[in-house]
């Protein structure tokens, strides 16, 4: 029976929906008892006020992913554009959305980061309420279902697309269980079965180089070298695309995933070893 979100359960402050687990699924939670906290659901966001087109909202760009031996990585620049204007540069892109997965942003960084904390928050209700985890292809197939939610405002512009990596739990090999999903703005998810793939902007030079550098037998370090290295490039002939700030301090964020480890984000001071190195090969040899 549905119940009314005014409806208190006596004796409790909050409502009775509030209260019972009629779904695992937060998402489905949020839409029945307040749709407007979803991503996306506020509308006219690029109507013009007072006769004048508001500015372009800030964009995430080029994402990387890569597998290797025993796990798989995804890594983001960390340039924000609106526009032809740089309007941050240091956002992070990557996210660790439960133990064994990730998902890196391209598109409107609003919608995206509200889509992607979403996400991380179901999958957490999930496991509360179930007492198990999503397996791989539901964590997948309920991004799809967050992406597809988004469609109405992407048609108006406002598109997001994630790039989500995991690590099957359940995969007999588990020198082979890392995963990489990729979505389209209406939310059909395509594994990604190269080993590799890149969304945004600089996509097109990254995966470029990802042809020419991947390993599927590369364990972690040099997978991670193989992401940056796309990075460089994309940022090399991309202007929405940014490169190691040496000068900031400002390096790629990267998140790898393995049976012993889960998802962890690599440490900044780490992220910045291979990204000077990346810098100083280059600097020898400008054509890579």
């Amino acid at each position: 029976m549905e119940h009314s979100p005014s409806r208190a359960v006596p004796g409790a402050s909050l409502p009775a929906a509030y209260l019972t687990a009629e779904t695992s699924s937060f998402t489905d939670f949020l839409r029945a008892q307040a749709p407007h906290l979803l991503p996306g659901s506020a509308r006219g966001l690029d109507e013009p006020r007072g006769g004048r087109p508001q500015p372009e909202p800030p964009h995430g760009t080029t994402i990387v992913a890569v597998t290797f031996a025993g796990g798989v990585l995804i890594a983001g620049d960390r340039r924000a554009t609106s526009g032809n204007l740089i309007s941050q540069r240091d956002m992070e892109k990557v996210f660790v959305t439960d133990d064994y997965s990730a998902v890196g942003i391209a598109g409107t960084a609003g919608l995206a980061l509200e889509m992607v904390r979403l996400y991380a928050l179901d999958l957490r209700h999930y496991e509360k309420i179930e007492g198990v985890s999503l397996s791989l292809d539901g964590k997948t197939n309920k991004l799809a279902t967050l992406v597809r939610g988004n469609l109405d405002v992407a048609m108006q512009g406002l598109a997001v697309i994630p790039l989500f990596v995991g690590f099957d739990t359940d995969a007999a090999d588990p020198a082979t269980a890392g995963r990489i999903v990729s979505f389209d703005v209406v939310g059909g998810r395509y594994e990604e079965r190269a080993g590799y793939h890149s969304v945004g902007s600089g996509s097109l030079f990254a995966r470029s180089a990802l042809k020419k550098l991947y390993d599927p037998g590369s364990d972690r370090d040099t997978a991670i070298r193989q992401a940056v290295e796309a990075l460089y490039d994309a940022a090399d002939d991309d202007s929405a695309t940014g490169g190691p700030d040496i000068a900031r301090k400002i390096y790629p964020s990267i998140i790898t995933i393995t049976a012993a480890d889960g998802a962890v984000h690599l440490p900044e001071a780490d992220a910045a070893v291979v990204a000077e190195a990346v810098v100083t090969a280059r600097t020898a040899q400008p054509r890579g």
